[in-house]
């Protein structure tokens, strides 16, 4: 089986991104948990803010008809990689790709059903301020690496009355040593789910409103 005829959980190797200077991707496992926390559906808006390699959103529009991706990335050299990556698999029709940081860069966008957030810039409570707008808030779903973050994810759900689902990743790939095989692992993530109203989370914009 090629990496094209694969339908979820592509491999890293399927994306060009920046390495070794970042590796900006999300890991596979990680993605496949985030995209069935995101609970996306046909027609919906999905903004991917920090896209890097864009592999999150790429993903997404690959599963879901008729779902729209702005994916929103700052560093020039990552917004090439999401450039081409969306172009490689034939996706440029679904996809809206913005250069810039959020969240002042999200100004004009489509409003979004669900909302992925890879990286914040250190902006965090602002940037999740702007997803949500006047309106009623989208699914958001975040992914965090450090303590700090996963503190102001919290604190702004609480302020917005909303409870997190929050589920702590630590993934654990075989490797080869020796003709024997040992487990390394990769660097532990938080995944934090935030849904304004859960038991509404799957139903379609018409349905909401």
């Amino acid at each position: 089986m090629t990496t094209s005829d694969r339908l979820f959980g592509l491999p890293e190797e399927a994306f060009r991104f920046t390495v070794p200077r970042k590796g900006l991707i999300t890991k596979t496992e990680i993605r496949v948990l985030s995209l069935a926390k995101l609970d996306l559906h046909p027609g919906q808006v999905l903004w991917d803010i920090g896209a890097g390699s864009g592999s999150v959103g790429i993903e997404a529009a690959r599963l879901v008809d008729d779902l729209t991706v702005c994916a929103v990335e700052k560093d020039e050299e990552d917004y090439g990689c999401l450039l081409e990556n969306v172009k490689t698999f034939s996706l440029s029709s679904r996809f809206r790709t913005v250069f810039g940081k959020a969240p002042e860069a999200l100004a004009g966008l489509p409003a979004p059903q669900r909302v992925f957030v890879g990286g914040s810039g250190g902006r965090m409570a602002d940037l999740l301020d702007a997803c949500c707008g006047d309106g009623p808030s989208p699914g958001i779903v975040v992914n965090l690496a450090t303590v700090e973050n996963l503190s102001e994810v919290l604190a702004w759900a609480k302020g917005r009355g909303i409870e997190p689902d929050i589920l702590h990743v630590q993934v654990g790939r075989g490797q080869p040593i020796v003709g024997l095989h040992r487990i390394e692992a990769l660097n532990p993530v938080w995944i934090v789910s935030l849904f304004q109203n859960p038991q509404k989370a799957g139903r379609s914009p018409e349905e909401r409103s």
